[in-house]
């Protein structure tokens, strides 16, 4: 764990990044995605036939990004953490970040309900009834939301590995997080010596990966195109008139959660909201137009170290949020479900709500990655629930109603649990001392320090080169190789 010294103190503080040149708009990641988008809508409007067709283009960029998604949280997360040196501050930081998690899942999932109750969108709903294509993909949703079985059963068969190479074979996040942890653990027992050339070695393998995603990223702007001329296109105007409540409710209190309550978080954490929303628009500009919160990953994971945050803390509160920290899935569980009972004519009472939420504090982890899995958990909250309340019958309804809107709720539910997730990692980095708040400072007033992080990773390397061609194998223990992340006048023990 990082602890300040006299002497740290009195050294200076490593400076921030070097402005990057800004070029012209038209070399910026953000600014194609937008015309992506716009191009997305017009053709959505314009040809609807064809634009419905278009989902393959998302699909195919969000597949090609799952492709790397395993390896480089497995990679970032052991160097990150076997580069502490001290399993108890890796300890540490996890505490504190499951700790802030649990109590940002209880006041999303609070503000839902509240809300939900309030506005009551699904009261007086006509009892239209549903596609019978609608209807037997809903059932499909059921049936998958119908598998688990406890917290016995997520212990086995979500969170345990059933062997090494598994879970990145079936791309399960959780399960190669809890791999990275082990051999980062392993890797931090091993002499100090060893664990260099270790950390040293996986690291390179990550920097690797992360010259693939530059690659991929490419496609960013044809994704973002495909992905909102397929919704334009398939749902329409008219099919929106009856959930349009629901919809501008779920995006208000999405709103009203990053604004007032992350706003207020971030405040008390000493930066400002607005300011960490344009630093990382680039890559909510790529979830606007895939519904994916796992493309951008990866991105994330570079640029917020880049920004300040120790890799250690990175690469463990960021991966780990996307399966225990979706505030936006949260608050789309609690007004989906109550809308499902509104528009069923049911009213339930204040304990069974409460009943509910509780339960979806559990059912709500993992639920973070590519778009659908927020109704496939919905299902299986309702069907753990059941009771009187939400038969197999009405559940099967209600999703099929909820469907149709479910891409466009998806999308702020990924971008809130984004936005979540980025807020997640600065404020715990602040708490255990492993943020570097000028460079933070520096990123928030002028983001072109870390728009393109990744091809910052590739140049800092470049600049530490030696220039005998030595591999760096013995260099100084830490978040090496790389640029020194050490947070202003503090030191990394080992």
């Amino acid at each position: 764990m990082s602890t300040t010294t006299e002497g740290a103190a009195s050294a200076s503080p490593p400076s921030p990044p070097e402005r990057s040149s800004r070029g012209s708009v038209l070399t910026q990641l953000w600014f194609w995605v937008l015309v992506g988008i716009t191009a997305g809508i017009v053709v959505g409007l314009a040809a609807p036939d064809f634009a419905a067709d278009m989902k393959f283009l998302p699909d195919i960029f969000i597949q090609l990004i799952k492709m790397v998604t395993a390896p480089v949280i497995f990679c970032t997360v052991i160097v990150g953490i076997a580069s502490i040196g001290s399993l108890a501050s890796a300890g540490g930081i996890a505490a504190r970040a499951l700790g802030y998690f649990l109590l940002m899942t209880v006041i999303a999932l609070g503000l839902g309900l509240v809300v939900v109750n309030i506005v009551q969108p699904g009261a007086g709903f006509p009892q239209i009834p549903p596609d019978p294509s609608t209807l037997a993909e809903a059932q499909e949703d059921i049936a998958a939301g119908s598998q688990g079985g406890g917290a016995l059963d997520f212990i086995q068969n979500s969170l345990l590995p059933e062997s090494f190479f598994g879970p990145f074979v079936e791309n399960e996040i959780l399960r190669v997080l809890v791999l990275a942890i082990l051999v980062a653990a392993a890797t931090s027992m091993l002499a100090p010596s060893l664990r260099k050339r270790v950390v040293g070695g996986i690291d390179l393998i990550a920097k690797v990966i992360f010259g693939i995603i530059r690659l991929i990223m490419f496609l960013a702007p044809l994704a973002a195109f495909g992905g909102i001329a397929y919704t334009v296109g398939a749902l329409g105007g008219e099919s929106l008139t009856n959930l349009l409540s629901l919809m501008v409710t779920f995006w208000v209190t999405c709103a009203i959660f990053v604004f007032g309550i992350l706003g207020l978080v971030c405040a008390l954490s000493g930066f400002n909201i607005l300011k960490l929303i344009r630093m990382i628009k680039d890559e909510l500009l790529i979830i606007v137009g895939t519904s994916s919160s796992e493309t951008v990953l990866p991105r994330l994971l570079a640029k917020l170290e880049a920004a300040g945050a120790s890799r250690s803390t990175v690469s463990m509160v960021l991966p780990t949020g996307y399966s225990f920290n979706l505030d936006g899935t949260c608050i789309y569980l609690t007004m989906a479900a109550l809308f499902i009972a509104q528009a069923g004519g049911q009213d339930l009472p204040w304990g069974v709500q409460l009943g509910l939420v509780a339960l979806m504090l559990l059912t709500s982890k993992g639920a973070a990655g590519v778009s659908g899995a927020g109704l496939i958990t919905l299902a299986a909250s309702l069907q753990a629930f059941g009771g009187e309340f939400y038969t197999v019958e009405s559940i099967a309804i209600g999703i099929a109603i909820i469907a149709g809107i479910d891409r466009i709720m998806s999308e702020g539910r990924a971008l809130t649990n984004v936005i979540g997730n980025t807020v997640a990692v600065m404020v715990v980095a602040g708490w255990c001392g492993e943020r570097d708040d000028e460079r933070f400072k520096a990123a928030l007033d002028d983001p072109s320090l870390v728009r393109d992080a990744i091809e910052q990773e590739y140049e800092a390397h470049d600049d530490i080169d030696d220039p005998d061609g030595s591999d760096g194998a013995d260099r100084a223990d830490g978040d090496a190789p790389g640029r020194d992340r050490t947070p202003a006048g503090a030191t990394a023990s080992t």
